[in-house]
């Protein structure tokens, strides 16, 4: 438990980004406030202050400002200040080295070191992870989650024009956009997200029909957490159900996330991640 106003947070994001809804997830469940700044994903005027150009951009103030970029740096920094009380977040975000990686194609990218872990002391880390293999589990489960399932939501919920335009009327509705600069971003964008989603499922082996993908991967993610168990944390969340959840949620009231619900076994676990959200923030 923080005292009131010791930790004021600002998250710059995209409603409809999984990864910013990675980061809102973390923030609801754990109680914490803060305020949002909607980004126009064509301008993004709102992060001219950043030489880092993607969204989340969390400011994190606990005494001095700090900028905390990409969405589990982000949730392992912030989770990693509400447990260990020694340590100030700007010492917590200097174990998050950015370091300069180069892609396949020879594209310079920013990967974060050490991204799924707590910096936590023997003791902490003891009374957070009871068995090392609860640790363990967590962070693969987070991996999995960046590293696989977020590629399987754009192709799913482009994955035809009608679907394509679905979505971005969302977008348009829920995103920061001017009266003609939506107009356009949601014909245009539709339209183009159409056919990048078809690279995207290229790009990542996708079958033919990609909601066998995206089936297969919740019903593994629903066989991992078990019969025996609320959640993969036990009987409260762990990060890594935050994390599928934050990533999954972008889809609600779009036809690829009914699909899922009635298609797979996530239904169950889905409805008790958004009650214990709720009901934290009631």
């Amino acid at each position: 438990q923080l005292p009131d106003g010791s930790l004021q947070l600002t998250l710059y994001q995209y409603k409809t980004c999984p990864f910013c809804s990675k980061v809102r997830a973390f923030l609801d469940y754990h109680g914490l406030p803060y305020e949002i700044v909607e980004v126009n994903p064509i301008m993004r005027k709102e992060i001219k202050f950043s030489s880092y150009r993607k969204v989340p951009i969390l400011l994190a103030n606990a005494g001095s400002p700090l900028q905390l970029n990409d969405s589990s740096v982000i949730i392992s920094a912030i989770k990693t200040y509400l447990i260990s009380k020694r340590k100030s977040l700007e010492e917590i975000v200097s174990f998050y080295p950015p370091m300069k990686t180069l892609s396949e194609k020879g594209k310079e990218t920013l990967e974060y070191g050490n991204k799924y872990w707590l910096m936590l002391d023997e003791k902490e880390t003891k009374r957070i992870y009871p068995v090392k293999e609860v640790r363990v589990e967590e962070m693969k489960w987070r991996k999995w989650a960046d590293d696989w399932l977020v590629h399987l939501i754009s192709p799913n919920v482009y994955r035809t024009p009608r679907e394509a335009l679905a979505s971005f009327d969302y977008i348009v509705r829920e995103g920061k956009f001017g009266t003609m600069e939506g107009f356009f971003a949601k014909y245009m964008g539709a339209l183009a997200m159409f056919f990048i989603s078809k690279r995207l499922k290229k790009k990542h082996n996708l079958q033919d029909n990609v909601r066998e993908d995206l089936y297969e991967a919740v019903n593994e993610w629903v066989k991992a957490v078990g019969k025996h168990r609320l959640f993969m944390g036990g009987s409260q969340p762990n990060l890594a159900d935050l994390a599928v959840y934050g990533v999954l949620r972008v889809m609600e009231g779009l036809e690829a996330f009914d699909d899922m619900m009635v298609n797979t076994k996530i239904q169950p676990w889905y409805q008790r991640m958004e009650e214990v959200i709720q009901k934290l923030n009631l």
